[in-house]
């Protein structure tokens, strides 16, 4: 009985954060749904372009892959993974110019879908950082 009230009520707080995403975000995400922008730069001189940044989106609008070039190449390269159940970002991972992890981000969400912590790991999984977030709400009165 205590098994199945704590899956009712996991699932029930999984609905309630999705419910947090805003009107305006989803609105937003249905524009970029199964979307790819790359923003080219031109040298005025030359008239050569060259592609500057590219971002990939899922079928629900969310950024899945985002990539920075330099003249030579790829500069880095990030790949973004999320919950299915919540929706929110659960882990990121960077790249660097020779698509080699550098940097594996996993996140830590609240219960109203705010970021509560960051851990940043190195490539071979060992913990190198925790980034705590605090919310403080000044009263406008």
């Amino acid at each position: 009985m205590k098994r199945y009230f704590l899956a009712i009520l996991s699932l029930v707080m999984s609905v309630a954060m999705v419910a947090q995403v805003s009107p305006e975000t989803l609105a937003k995400r249905n524009k970029r749904k199964n979307l790819t922008v790359k923003e080219w730069n031109t040298s005025q001189s030359s008239k050569t372009r060259w592609l500057d940044n590219q971002r990939t989106y899922d079928d629900q609008g969310r950024k899945i892959e985002e990539i920075e070039y330099a003249s030579y190449g790829m500069k880095w390269r990030k790949v973004y993974q999320y919950d299915d159940a919540t929706g929110l970002l659960v882990r990121e991972i960077e790249y660097n110019d020779r698509n080699k992890p550098i940097c594996i981000r996993k996140y830590e969400y609240n219960t109203d879908g705010t970021k509560k912590k960051q851990y940043n790991y190195s490539p071979n999984g060992k913990l190198e950082t925790v980034k705590i977030f605090e919310y403080i709400f000044y009263d406008s009165k």
